[in-house]
């Protein structure tokens, strides 16, 4: 059976604030990290051992996914970093740099090997795909999505022949110039071979590098276009319309955690709401341990983290509150994402707790 290998050693910097103390692929969605559905996806497609590349905050993804053994398969990592004047410091070594790091340490990657972007949710038919890319003989396949060509720009896009070998790529091509519509998923599927074109101890990219060489070296390299969900947390305001899809339930196998009490009302254990005296309008989930004042209202969709408190006369409106939050009486948290520390609009504005300047309240519910 294949290998699974989870590229999670970047800074994400185009989500901070949501990144200053997670590394992306532990960000929240339904209260679960992104890379958690990734490994749950690919024990349902047999895919058993994975190997996992870490940077930045990489203690946080250790010890939330251990061994792996909690979700039927087995975890490595593979830290990269390095020692500056006597300190250890996060030095990611680029995705195909990673993998060929790990291939010269041990020869893990001895069998097809499955790559994913650990940033990113998808619900391909990982066998499918598998069986498509033996059938071809290729040595390496990338995995695309046909987007409109309206959209072109935002993505690397894929231009292939009538038999899927790809003949060239286009980086954010503009509607006009676009060979294509088929946009790189960062889903891929590599033979041992390809690592052997990756240069030893440098720092080097998948998609920049090592797909341009297979393309100029005429390797048996195809594009697969296969319908899926790829939902990809670029931004903050992705992260926001991402969650905002969720909780409507348009994402299959993303189910809503807790207890419906009311029609689109999602409650944990051990809540204190007044249901009376407060306006709840779903898709809602209100998380373990938290207060609802009375006046207090909320218009979903919406996610309230676990430990947090909306006092009197607040609303939230379209909004995400991160666990042990506590929002202000009679503030309006309009379409934001909001933790203990910042808050953050959907376009990705970020404001500070404590900001004078800022006309919203919010603080530490633990306190």
């Amino acid at each position: 059976m294949a290998k699974g290998m989870i590229l999670a050693a970047g800074q994400g910097t185009r989500v901070r604030p949501l990144t200053r103390d997670l590394p992306k692929p532990m960000v929240p969605i339904l209260g679960k990290p992104v890379m958690e559905y990734l490994i749950e996806h690919l024990a349902r497609h047999g895919i058993k051992e994975i190997m996992v590349n870490v940077a930045y905050h990489h203690q946080k993804i250790e010890e939330y996914f251990g061994d792996g053994s909690r979700w039927g398969v087995e975890i490595g990592y593979s830290y990269e970093g390095r020692r500056e004047h006597g300190d250890i410091l996060p030095h990611p070594m680029g995705s195909a740099g990673g993998m060929r790091r790990i291939q010269d340490f041990s020869g893990f990657f001895d069998d097809t090997t499955l790559v994913l972007c650990g940033d990113a949710l998808i619900d391909l038919d990982i066998t499918a795909a598998l069986a498509e890319h033996h059938a071809q003989g290729a040595i390496a396949s990338l995995v695309a999505l046909e987007v409109p060509l309206a959209d072109v720009s935002a993505y690397g896009i894929v231009v292939a022949g009538p038999d899927g070998r790809i003949a060239s790529f286009q980086e954010k091509p503009a509607p006009q110039d676009a060979k294509s519509k088929l946009a790189s998923t960062g889903v891929y599927i590599f033979e041992p071979q390809v690592l052997d074109l990756v240069p030893s101890g440098v720092v080097y990219d998948i998609g920049a590098e090592l797909f341009p060489q297979l393309v100029a070296q005429k390797k048996p390299f195809f594009v697969q276009n296969r319908p899926f969900h790829w939902i990809d947390i670029g931004r903050v305001s992705d992260y926001w319309s991402v969650l905002q899809r969720v909780l409507k339930g348009e994402i299959a196998e993303m189910p809503m955690p807790g207890k419906q009490v009311r029609p689109g009302i999602w409650v944990g254990l051990n809540t204190s709401i007044d249901w009376d005296r407060v306006k709840i309008q779903g898709p809602v989930y209100i998380g373990s341990g938290t207060r609802i004042e009375p006046g207090a209202s909320i218009v979903g969709p919406a996610w309230i983290g676990h430990g947090s408190v909306i006092r009197s006369g607040a609303r939230v409106t379209r909004s995400v509150i991160f666990e042990y939050t506590r929002i202000a009486a009679d503030m309006h948290f309009n379409e934001m994402i909001v933790s203990r520390h910042y808050c953050v609009d959907r376009h990705g504005d970020t404001l500070y707790r404590g900001d004078d300047a800022s006309p919203l309240r919010w603080g530490d519910a633990r306190a």
